[in-house]
């Protein structure tokens, strides 16, 4: 694994620990802060980040709570806004966006996972999974989701009828029926058991790898790492440091 650690861009604007040159930068932040206002006290949830993010990356956000991984998270998905700095998504500021600007920024270009799977208990698995899929400009059939996660035979089943990490793929199929560009993920595996956990993690890598989808993933766990193109490490609002796997693993082979 090799490690850089974040510092200036160069004359070219390249940063350290930049994506492979082959791949296009998708994700492009520079100086981006982001300051909580509580009464009279500030805090300050990310502190002058760069960072740019290639087409089809896999990245681990890693770092304890508090050190700005939700919020920069939330900021790439167009949830929240910077407080200063700029972010793009290819050719589109989203700094300075506007909500209805960012609400076709999301439907349009991401999907979410959280760790709550936050489906409808009243719907089925398909059901669930078409509520997307009608909102969508050119979704994927709603099987095909299905399939990609794994859950065909469990099509008309009700949320309570599944297992924790059966939601969790529903919530994956939700998000990706869409054909999002970015799939970003909050602890996705953090409500989950160690083999439901691995076969969630199968999941998401299998849509990254099959469908060159851009995966960012929030997790506690240092051992997901080992699955990914870069880790990003984050402390105190600050990119601590980035590592690059040259050897990625197979959630199969991860173990914690």
């Amino acid at each position: 694994m090799a490690t850089r650690t974040p510092e200036t861009p160069d004359a070219t604007g390249t940063l350290p620990g930049a994506p492979d040159a082959g791949r296009e930068v998708v994700f492009r932040a520079r100086g981006l802060r982001k300051i909580y206002r509580m009464g009279e006290v500030e805090v300050a949830a990310l502190r002058e980040v760069d960072l740019d993010i290639g087409r089809g990356e896999f990245i681990v956000l890693l770092g304890p709570s508090g050190s700005g991984k939700s919020t920069l998270l939330n900021i790439l998905g167009g949830l929240d806004t910077p407080t200063a700095g700029e972010v793009a998504y290819c050719d589109h500021r989203l700094d300075g966006a506007g909500e209805a600007e960012l609400t076709r920024f999301r439907r349009e270009h991401v999907g979410f996972v959280f760790q709550f799977y936050n489906l409808i208990p009243s719907l089925t698995v398909r059901e669930n999974v078409q509520l997307v899929a009608d909102i969508a400009e050119a979704p994927m059939a709603v099987d095909e989701a299905l399939a990609l996660v794994d859950l065909t035979a469990r099509r008309d089943h009700f949320p309570a009828q599944l297992s924790g990490g059966e939601q969790q793929r529903v919530a994956i199929a939700r998000a990706i029926v869409k054909r999002p560009a970015v799939l970003l993920c909050d602890e996705p595996t953090g409500a989950l058991d160690y083999d439901t956990g691995k076969r969630v993690l199968e999941t998401i890598e299998r849509i990254n790898r099959e469908l060159g989808t851009t995966a960012v993933v929030i997790t506690h766990n240092a051992a997901i790492a080992g699955m990914a193109d870069r880790v990003i490490r984050l402390g105190d609002g600050r990119i601590q440091r980035i590592d690059a796997n040259a050897h990625k693993l197979r959630p199969s082979q991860l173990s914690w």
